[in-house]
């Protein structure tokens, strides 16, 4: 199973800074940039997409419900036509940016509480995945949920994604919390290397879950930018996922 990186970027407001997006950028293949409803605006957006090609990073678009105080990660209802023009007005506001710095749009991955929304509804999972395909772009999302099999339903492709930095329920829930509480770098470095030896995720009981469906080959591992100590636990993850793909071939 070939593995990359990927981070969460461009998550700031104007003065305010979120995240250490010039060392992360140095670590990660690709890069999910905030489109203006939780976090980001028109000049973060623009720099965040130079610091992007300046490091050879792919760019995807991390569209969020428009939740800027709750920063994306309270669910509120919301139809599935009203979701789809909701992704499509943010992405589109990216891909300016990128059309204007001659770069494509990679992918597109769901941010914070319509991350795990989409996760569970097949209804709110075809509507933001059909979004990527208006788009003719792959879809991140979580194996063995909707996000998969909506994929396979409109003949997106898929990427796999598993989170380093935030924790999973007994039942393979993503725990999707406002503020991301600080990681011991060893506690890290030890599920990265289940889910990479052995393909299981490991539960906030300390059992292990199967990723999610048989015969994933590219697992993309996400590192946040506002987890505490962000820089240190992307490298960490980076050198280890290194090794892992040089071993493979």
């Amino acid at each position: 199973m070939h593995a990359t990186v990927n981070c969460d970027m461009g998550e700031g407001f104007a003065l305010y800074t979120i995240g250490d997006d010039e060392s992360l950028m140095k670590t990660i293949h690709l890069a999910n940039v905030a489109c203006g409803f939780h976090a980001s605006d028109f000049n973060i957006m623009n720099k965040t997409v130079i610091l992007a090609k300046e490091n050879g990073v792919l760019v995807g678009a991390h569209p969020s419900l428009p939740d800027r105080q709750g920063w994306g990660r309270r669910e509120m209802a919301m139809e599935p036509d009203e979701l789809a023009s909701c992704f499509i007005y943010q992405v589109g506001a990216l891909t300016g940016f990128l059309k204007l710095h001659d770069i494509r749009l990679n992918h597109i991955k769901p941010h914070g509480a319509v991350y795990g929304m989409t996760a569970r509804d097949m209804a709110l999972a075809r509507a933001a995945v059909g979004v990527a395909k208006s788009f003719g772009v792959p879809y991140m999302g979580l194996a063995g949920t909707c996000h998969q099999a909506a994929c396979k339903e409109l003949d997106v492709p898929f990427i796999t994604e598993w989170y380093a930095d935030m924790e999973y329920a007994p039942n393979g829930k993503l725990l999707i919390t406002k503020k991301h509480d600080p990681i011991p770098l060893d506690v890290i470095k030890a599920r990265v290397a289940k889910v990479l030896s052995d393909g299981l995720v490991t539960t906030n009981d300390g059992t292990f879950l199967p990723l999610g469906a048989q015969g994933i080959t590219e697992l993309c591992i996400c590192v946040h930018s506002d987890t505490p100590g962000s820089v240190e636990i992307a490298q960490a993850v980076k050198a280890m996922v290194d090794k892992h793909n040089a071993r493979l071939n």
